[in-house]
């Protein structure tokens, strides 16, 4: 097995080892506009399988002439993961994607060696009121892809694994479960499913990843006669037999989850890496700004300006 922070009272910030279920609150972060809560990374974890951030964002409601507007700004290490209920917004990225991101659709941008981009709402969408509400994650490269080129890759929602019965409703966004493959290639090994579940309706975790967890984005579950109700994630211990069981008004829930990889992370602004140096080395290429022969390059349709380093 590779390290596992759940076995490893010393990763990230714990002092002591984790129950069978880690339950995570999420914290309120102010962008501005809207809030939005973030389950990872948390005190007791830092990750989940390689899902190092997870962001829930809105629900939100914005008047007209208002909206995302997140400027030009770098990753490295990671790959980001964005996946809407309601809204839409458009992403632009150094590599020349000009891509409106909408609801059920996957959105996978590699980030390796250095990526920027932007996420807007823009043009028509301006022009009346409209809801947002979606999940972003990221996830760590392993240590031998950390400085793969950059990529992005967009899979409608229509191509999508879709399962259902017995109550239930699955879409399978990244990796594998339940006998089905996403067609996303991913960096290493995980799974991470979108589940309606309608009331009294159970659901068991997949049984071929080694971390796996779980975080209710609607309505509540009842896990070993324990209820958590939306906006809780539970972190599950590796080789338990685990089903959620939703409650009365049924349940929404995202899975997720993998093989954990070689070891922690450092994190810093949007920086994910292995080391300190790799980090440090991101953070000067983005001060020097040397958009034509550095590291970086502002995305070709919309570089006029771009978010200084912290």
């Amino acid at each position: 097995m590779s390290w596992n922070p759940v076995l490893d009272p010393a990763i990230p910030t714990g002092t002591s080892v984790d129950s069978i279920e880690t339950l995570i609150v999420p914290r309120a972060r102010d962008l501005g506009d809207f809030e939005v809560r973030r389950a990872l990374p948390a005190p007791k974890r830092q990750m989940v399988g390689p899902f190092i951030f997870f962001d829930q964002m809105g629900p939100a409601e914005f008047v007209t002439g208002q909206g995302i507007d997140i400027r030009p700004h770098p990753h490295i290490g990671l790959a980001t993961v964005t996946y809407l209920y309601q809204g839409k917004f458009h992403h632009r990225d150094s590599l020349g994607t000009d891509q409106w991101i909408e609801p059920g659709a996957v959105n996978l941008m590699t980030a390796g060696h250095g990526v920027t981009h932007s996420e807007r709402v823009d043009g028509d969408m301006l022009k009346a009121p409209y809801d947002l509400f979606g999940i972003q994650t990221w996830i760590a490269l392993p240590e031998d892809k950390e400085d793969m080129d950059a990529d992005f890759l967009h899979v409608p929602k229509a191509e999508l694994p879709f399962l259902q019965a017995e109550g239930k409703e699955v879409r399978l966004i990244l990796g594998d479960a339940y006998g089905e493959t996403a067609p996303a290639a991913t960096p290493s090994e995980m799974f991470y499913a979108d589940a309606a579940l309608q009331p009294g309706a159970a659901i068991p975790l997949p049984d071929n990843h080694e971390d796996r967890g779980a975080y209710v984005v609607g309505g509540s579950v009842e896990v070993a006669g324990k209820t958590y109700d939306s906006g809780q994630m539970m972190v599950f211990r590796p080789g338990d037999s685990v089903s959620l069981k939703a409650g009365p008004e049924g349940a929404r829930l995202l899975l997720l989850g993998g093989a954990t990889l070689e070891g922690p992370r450092h994190i810093w602004w949007n920086f994910v890496a292995s080391s300190k140096e790799k980090i440090e080395a991101a953070k000067e290429a983005w001060r020097e700004g040397d958009w034509e022969h550095g590291r970086f390059q502002l995305p070709p349709t919309d570089k006029d300006e771009f978010i200084p380093l912290p």
